[in-house]
């Protein structure tokens, strides 16, 4: 049989396979979606998929992971971007014949113009004069979009060797887009060498996100279900096209204008919009028609912060932020919260080299990995570090937010900002997540804060040690505790712990937007992440559309090519985004629990998505019989007040507009705390953490 009329039999074959596996049904209501079923429909193939992907995965670390690293160490980062440059523009007849059968010819001129202009002056494709010239940016087409133009059904989700996700539509598209190589024909020994290597440079670019999947999630496959389902969906819709995204602004019917975004303030107890004024202070006892002053402020000097503090125990005063954000531009809280991602600083990653490449030298490959035992018959616990050439210097702990585990990005950008202050830096899990809770003794629950903070300074004393003693170096007694989010709650929690009694001798801890209520920050992310139910028409494209915008940014970031300023989300949108993480951190923490329960992975996914927060809480946190506000106070920072009233060996940092607390939680607080607390007027939850204002405070309190 020649290879034409195989590749029609299998084309044939993958089309008959199409119409007979049809898509199941939901039938039963669930309090989170399953994106996996809503792009991809029932996974039938699923106990053979799940052994594919183990094969596949294997096959990636002994065999393809090597001989990427050889080729990373071999061509330097710039000589890999050229030759997948150039691997781009000679595929040019597969984004033609595409946007043809699509009847796109605005595209296929596009790409006409790409093709040869970058031909030409780009030197075969190795630079991309089309899009800094003629501002022509690549389309990302292939002969998949153009079977989905002509109605041809996706069939099942499938996973064949060297493909970690695909389906039959999907094959029979990488099928025509061979064809559709040039480089397919090449026969020649020599040219036939040449295109292994552009096959092998092209496939290492997807190496960091493997090492992503498997480093931080409890269930590889199923996060890789969804996302290869959104991005399939993305891709068939041609919602990554830039025209898209600069024009379908919103789904949900809004009026959202990114040239007049409002400062939406939300009430912290209903969730119902409020209007946006300007908080002013009062004094003690006051009335709302007897605020404090401009000129009483500017004039309070060195008593401001007793000024403040007297304002707090009116009744009805208001919150007054310590430390201003100019320019912030406030979207809405959800949204302001999700301006975490801004959060970097130079340097992190800069090499010649691809991370890859065993001649990496830059910050993040520097850091090590390496664990302790916690408890007999469990995993080792992992945590990553990076020493000083001094013996004796000065330590930073580092414990991220909820969920995050040691590969949090937010902790290698910290780590850095310590490691240049002059510390060795140890980088923790958070005490929420699925790792830390495999690495506990059997029966161990995260979520308790109280309880969390044993577990993290049995842990931390355990690091110490450890390094201590293999690396024979002593840390000096200048020892600091930094955490974010829940990770801050928990720092605060261990804080408290060595008040009462001292062991890791701490001499300063950092908190950054500790929820001051739990049991409230609980209901609310329980709240914004289950209002996808008020409007599930258009789901699978609203999901769609702000994932090409994430990743649209994403690009905007890694190519440095504008600063951003403001996000391009709907708080809709925003809460969409945040409700999928927020769940899928409590997803992999259920999985890990109850593995060994389910022998059906997909009647513990239906649990999975019925439970939320606080559904957790109450199965795994409280006793019989107990309720949740019953809990309130023992997860709240109310339980600690002595501490935060008496040490002075911490600080807190927090925004007026975080939707985590109340301004009546954060007035408190700073009734708790004094000087000890700094507030922004902007920000949201984490979403302050790139500005130069909160980093030259940070860069203050950690100086030696």
């Amino acid at each position: 049989m020649s290879k034409f009329k195989k590749f029609i039999a299998l084309l044939f074959l993958l089309i008959v396979l199409n119409v007979n596996f049809a898509l199941g049904e939901i039938t039963e209501p669930a309090k989170y979606p399953d994106y996996a079923y809503e792009y991809l429909g029932n996974d039938k193939l699923e106990g053979f998929n799940r052994k594919m992907f183990t094969f596949n995965s294997k096959l990636n670390k002994y065999a393809l992971k090597p001989l990427h690293i050889l080729w990373a160490s071999i061509m330097p980062q710039y000589g890999m971007d050229r030759i997948k440059y150039m691997t781009n523009n000679i595929e040019y007849p597969m984004r033609l014949m595409s946007s043809l059968i699509q009847k796109d010819f605005k595209t296929s001129g596009h790409e006409t113009v790409r093709f040869l202009t970058n031909s030409t002056i780009g030197l075969g494709g190795m630079f991309d004069p089309a899009k800094h010239i003629f501002h022509y940016e690549q389309a990302n087409e292939n002969m998949e979009q153009a079977l989905t133009k002509c109605h041809v059904k996706s069939g099942p989700y499938m996973v064949v060797p060297g493909l970690m996700g695909t389906c039959p539509r999907g094959l029979c598209g990488k099928a025509l887009d061979t064809a559709l190589n040039p480089t397919s024909y090449i026969a020649t020994p020599v040219l036939a060498a040449v295109k292994a290597g552009l096959l092998v440079n092209r496939t290492a670019y997807m190496q960091p996100i493997m090492k992503m999947i498997e480093s931080n999630y409890a269930d590889p496959y199923d996060i890789t279900k969804k996302l290869y389902g959104i991005e399939s969906h993305i891709k068939t819709s041609n919602l990554d096209r830039k025209e898209v995204l600069d024009t379908n602004i919103d789904l949900y019917n809004e009026n959202y204008d990114t040239d007049k975004i409002e400062n939406v303030k939300l009430d912290p107890t209903t969730g119902n919009e409020l209007a946006a004024t300007s908080p002013k202070p009062l004094t003690e006892g006051a009335s709302e028609d007897d605020e404090i002053t401009i000129a009483e402020i500017l004039n309070a000097g060195e008593n401001l912060d007793n000024l403040i503090l007297k304002s707090y125990n009116s009744k009805n005063s208001k919150l007054m932020a310590d430390i201003l954000l100019n320019s912030y531009n406030p979207q809405n809280p959800v949204t302001d919260s999700m301006r975490t991602a801004l959060f970097e600083l130079p340097n992190i990653n800069n090499s010649i080299w691809n991370e890859l490449s065993v001649w990496n030298r830059s910050f993040k490959k520097k850091i090590k990995t390496a664990s302790v035992n916690i408890s007999d018959g469990r995993n080792d616990y992992n945590f990553r570090y990076i020493l000083q050439k001094s013996t004796t210097s000065p330590l930073a702990i580092i414990f991220p937010s909820i969920g995050e585990g040691i590969y949090s990005s937010h902790s290698t950008i910290l780590a850095k900002l310590f490691f240049d202050a002059g510390y060795s830096v140890i980088i923790e899990g958070s005490a929420f997540q699925w790792e830390f809770a495999k690495s506990m003794p059997e029966g161990f629950h995260p979520g308790n804060p109280y309880v969390d903070g044993d577990y993290l300074k049995t842990v931390t004393a355990k690091i110490i040690t450890k390094l201590e003693g293999d690396k024979h170096i002593t840390f000096n007694q200048e020892r600091l505790l930094i955490g974010t989010s829940y990770g801050a709650l928990t720092a605060l929690f261990v804080g408290d712990k060595e008040y009462k009694n001292n062991t890791l001798n701490l001499t300063k801890i950092l908190a950054i937007c500790p929820p001051a209520e739990l049991v409230y920050a609980m209901h609310q992310v329980d709240k914004n992440t289950a209002e996808w139910q008020n409007d599930t028409t258009n789901l699978k494209d609203k999901v769609a559309l702000t994932a090409a915008k994430i990743i649209q940014i994403a690009k905007i970031k890694d190519e440095k090519e504008q600063k951003i300023e403001t996000l391009p989300f709907t708080e809709n949108e925003a809460k969409l985004i945040t409700g999928f993480i927020m769940h899928q951190k409590l997803s992999d923490l259920i999985y890990t629990l109850e593995f060994d329960n389910y022998k059906d992975k997909k009647e513990l996914y239906k649990y999975i998505n019925n439970m939320n927060y606080s559904d957790y809480a109450s199965k795994y946190l409280l006793d019989n019989g107990q309720k949740l506000d019953e809990i309130e106070y023992i997860f709240s920072l109310h339980s600690i007040s002595e501490y935060l009233k008496n040490s002075d060996n911490y600080k807190i940092y927090h925004s007026i507009n975080d939707y985590l607390t109340t301004p009546q939680q954060l007035k408190k607080l700073k009734l708790y705390t004094g000087k000890k607390s700094v507030y922004m007027d902007n920000g949201a939850h984490l979403g302050f953490l790139y500005r130069e204002e909160f980093l030259n405070e940070l860069k203050k309190d950690i100086q030696r």
